[in-house]
């Protein structure tokens, strides 16, 4: 395991994982950079020694100036941590297709235009890591995430083509796949899932759901547990492809690698009677 110090980049600082992974990497000795649109959230952090970013990775000029901004500082960049984003839920009749573009805008564009801008850095120490937190919705899908999932299956997908892409360069890209955490992402795919779907012929269908993630709310897992999942992938000589870590996320992984679609579609959806 090394052991030396780094220059990180966590984006989706502001709350949840991303302020737990800012917290633990800097008591790792790391020099670690907190980046996020809602500054205001970031003040623990920043007391707690990490360098505070206002990045909005839905605009380019933001992401070239944390980047920039990192660069001149500290003249490298060794791990990217793409952990912006959000859940927006809904039936994929309801979802206005600008919510849509919003979603993959957040998920898959903002984390693939930051991996461009570090690449070259990364390259040229012939080292670097590209850590995306993904999530077993990125291996399966859920009634009423269509959205969601569709993002984090293309996060799948670039991690894995970019892997292939940059082994040559010594650049490893890790996967994260969390299921169940505590964290404010529940609370917001269920406010957008009631605003879009909770009033129409998809009502009942969401108001099943709504049930379910609340009778499980309780059984997800701390932080800690993809924060440690983050570390291992930071400290390991050669990391794993992929980790996952938090509730429900070995069974389910397992049981959709195992299960043909329509058996697995009757499991979830008994989960919803």
């Amino acid at each position: 395991m090394e052991t030396v110090k780094k220059v990180i980049l966590v984006t989706g600082a502001s709350a949840g994982m991303g302020k737990d992974f800012v917290k633990e990497l800097l008591n790792d000795g790391h020099i670690v950079y907190g980046a996020a649109r809602r500054v205001d959230k970031m003040e623990e952090i920043r007391l707690s020694g990490a360098m505070v970013l206002d990045l909005d990775v839905t605009n380019e000029a933001s992401m070239v100036k944390a980047i920039d901004t990192i660069m001149n500082a500290e003249g490298r960049i060794d791990v990217l941590v793409n952990n912006a984003g959000f859940g927006s839920h809904g039936s994929l009749e309801d979802v206005p297709i600008a919510d849509a573009r919003y979603q993959l805008e957040v998920n898959v564009f903002g984390a693939a235009r930051l991996m461009q801008l570090v690449l070259p850095h990364m390259r040229k120490q012939h080292f670097g890591r590209i850590i995306n937190i993904s999530s077993i919705g990125g291996k399966l899908a859920t009634p009423l995430g269509g959205w969601y999932h569709a993002s984090k299956f293309a996060l799948e997908a670039l991690s894995d083509s970019l892997r292939n892409e940059v082994e040559q360069f010594g650049i490893d890209v890790v996967v994260i796949e969390p299921g169940g955490v505590k964290s404010e992402w529940l609370d917001i795919a269920n406010n957008n899932l009631r605003r879009i779907s909770g009033g129409g012929v998809y009502k009942k269908l969401v108001e099943r759901a709504e049930t379910v993630s609340v009778k499980t709310q309780s059984k997800n897992a701390e932080p800690k547990v993809i924060t440690d999942l983050v570390r291992k992938a930071i400290s390991a000589k050669k990391p794993k492809t992929r980790y996952h870590g938090g509730y429900m996320a070995g069974l389910l992984l397992f049981l959709r690698q195992i299960l043909p679609d329509r058996t697995f579609d009757r499991l979830l959806m008994s989960q919803m009677k």
